[in-house]
């Protein structure tokens, strides 16, 4: 059983989820890869200890403060790659981005291992169910690129302008082969 709340922020209409008092997802509603909830039991539930504790959370969050991760029990669900990746992205500190292949070597470093697919970690920071709290928004092409946010590049790039992210060496690519840098 998911308990859901609904959340109005500044980029548009959250969905909260927890299971057994821990988080479980934060998903733009409308997202790629928004779950499919016809699939599970569901509640609305806005009295849930976590739900609102999270609202107060993404509350201060929206306000500029810069709530700390830990002061949420969370619990995403996915392979045990894409936990590690996403523990990853825990340590990427407000107001600052990384890169995929950043990602990469550090996951390679930690498994032991001499090299590690920068696309496979980019496939578990777009799968990253509890979007904004876990920062997949700060991570960032090695060319300075905003690529990859399943909720959309205007809201990724209003979440890192939010956080004070210097923006003059980013930029949103045009589509095909030879993008062009569109600065933001």
């Amino acid at each position: 059983m998911l308990d859901t709340m609904r959340y109005e922020s500044p980029i548009g209409e959250l969905v909260l989820a927890q299971k057994n008092e821990a988080l479980v997802g934060l998903w733009i509603a409308g997202q790629k890869y928004f779950p499919d909830f016809r699939q599970k039991e569901i509640k609305e539930h806005a009295d849930s200890r976590i739900l609102n504790q999270t609202k107060e959370w993404l509350d201060r969050y929206f306000r500029g403060e810069k709530p700390l991760i830990r002061e949420l029990k969370l619990a995403p669900e996915g392979s045990e790659f894409q936990r590690a990746v996403w523990k990853l992205l825990c340590g990427i500190p407000c107001g600052e981005v990384t890169t995929y292949g950043e990602l990469s070597r550090r996951i390679a470093a930690d498994r032991g291992l001499e090299r590690m697919s920068a696309q496979a970690v980019g496939g578990a920071v777009s799968h990253n169910p509890i979007s904004i709290i876990i920062p997949c928004h700060r991570v960032v092409g090695a060319d300075g690129s905003l690529t990859g946010y399943a909720g959309g590049l205007d809201r990724k790039v209003r979440l890192l302008e939010m956080e004070g992210v210097d923006m003059k060496n980013l930029f949103v690519p045009a589509t095909g082969a030879g993008a062009v840098r569109n600065r933001t």
